[in-house]
């Protein structure tokens, strides 16, 4: 049995996917893209990472990192300021003669050193476009009662639309695995599919020391991606096992898919699955409680603090600081932290970025299937 503590390090790849959703990630990267009014996506993986006494964390960070810096901090909110271990962020340029990496295998050859000086005898890594409340020793327990040499984190469901859609490998590799008594015997490669299949959470089990052999030799060979060039030509040689996972999973694929996994979470029942397990951490702001002025409608809001709210509100998501003024109207919309909807404006079906502004009497209309997004710190 394994209680993780020094057990495992934790390894985050906070860019992954980054170009899926570019209007989103013109100033962050995708794991401080806002969700559910006020987290970050990288607050869940942390979290969970955090519950299961994973306290020694590298975040492999490539470019647009300022923001994700400003977030996380010295770590303090995920219990990750420590003597030893703690929160790690690695930029792009390790160590003299090192390069920017692409894929994982370059970004894990640039950081062997600090791999190798290191004491626990598991790595867990995973991306961050995934929301999720993700028990990590559970999947290390069964790592190591598989005696698998790598154990990786799938579900069952069926591939998006955006990635079945897409032409080339511009928007990166997805994964599906063939499984047969818990092993992974093909991996495919941006299947195209239809129907339910065993999707690739690109979440990893394996032991350190293996992982510093595996990178090694796939950095010497000009390798570059993890699953596609160093797993998949050694199936036969590693015994490399699936852990299915039957909790509640939010991707982020695509501004759509962003949009609808925010407003999935206005069903309770959604919103129980995602945060019944541990608590979700994330930056503390001091703000005031929401204030509901007299006069204002609100109907099946996820509303965060510090907002003031005049107006009517309906089917939407309200980050933090976010005013909504007298007469106006605001429905199946996301707005991020001090957005403002002045008076008499109607917004609907929006994507608004932080410190937006909607000026007075305007109307501004998209769709269920195509929302507007509006950039940081407009003002139309």
């Amino acid at each position: 049995m394994v209680n993780s503590n020094t057990s495992a390090l934790g390894i985050i790849f906070p860019n992954s996917y980054d170009s899926l959703v570019p209007d989103l990630v013109n100033v962050r990267l995708m794991a401080s893209i806002p969700f559910a009014s006020r987290y970050r996506l990288i607050d869940f993986i942390l979290s969970s990472m955090s519950h299961c006494d994973i306290d020694n964390i590298s975040v492999m960070v490539n470019n647009n990192y300022h923001s994700l810096m400003d977030h996380l901090g010295s770590g303090r909110e995920w219990d990750l300021v420590r003597k030893n271990g703690g929160l790690h962020i690695f930029p792009p340029f390790v160590e003299k003669g090192a390069n920017p990496y692409v894929g994982r295998v370059g970004a894990l050859a640039n950081i062997l050193g600090f791999l190798r000086s290191q004491k626990e005898k598991y790595a867990v890594i995973t991306d961050s476009n995934i929301v999720v409340n993700f028990d990590f020793n559970a999947m290390i327990k069964a790592h190591v009662e598989s005696g698998a040499d790598i154990t990786v984190a799938y579900n069952e469901q069926e591939l998006p639309n955006i990635l079945m859609e897409k032409k080339d490998n511009g928007l990166g590799y997805y994964y599906t695995f063939s499984i047969e008594n818990g092993r992974i015997t093909k991996i495919h490669v941006n299947a195209k599919d239809t129907g339910i299949q065993n999707f690739s959470m690109n979440m990893f089990v394996i032991e350190r020391e293996l992982l510093i052999d595996l990178i090694n030799t796939a950095s010497v060979r000009g390798q570059i991606y993890f699953e596609r060039d160093v797993l998949l030509p050694q199936l036969n040689k590693l015994n490399v096992q699936a852990y299915k996972y039957d909790g509640y999973v939010a991707r982020i694929c695509d501004m759509k898919s962003y949009f609808e996994e925010n407003m999935k979470l206005l069903d309770d029942h959604n919103l129980d699955a995602l945060f019944s397990g541990g608590q979700i951490y994330t930056k503390i702001r001091d703000d005031n409680p929401t204030r509901y002025i007299e006069g204002a409608k609100v109907q099946n809001v996820m509303v965060a603090d510090g907002c003031i709210i005049e107006g009517e509100v309906e089917d939407s998501i309200l980050f933090r600081g976010v005013k909504v003024a007298k007469g106006a109207k605001v429905k199946n919309c996301i707005l991020m932290q001090d957005s403002v909807i002045e008076a008499g404006a109607n917004v609907e079906y929006l994507i608004m970025d932080k410190n937006v502004t909607i000026t007075a009497g305007k109307e501004m209309k998209g769709t269920n299937t195509f929302p507007v997004y509006i950039g940081k710190h407009q003002t139309v």
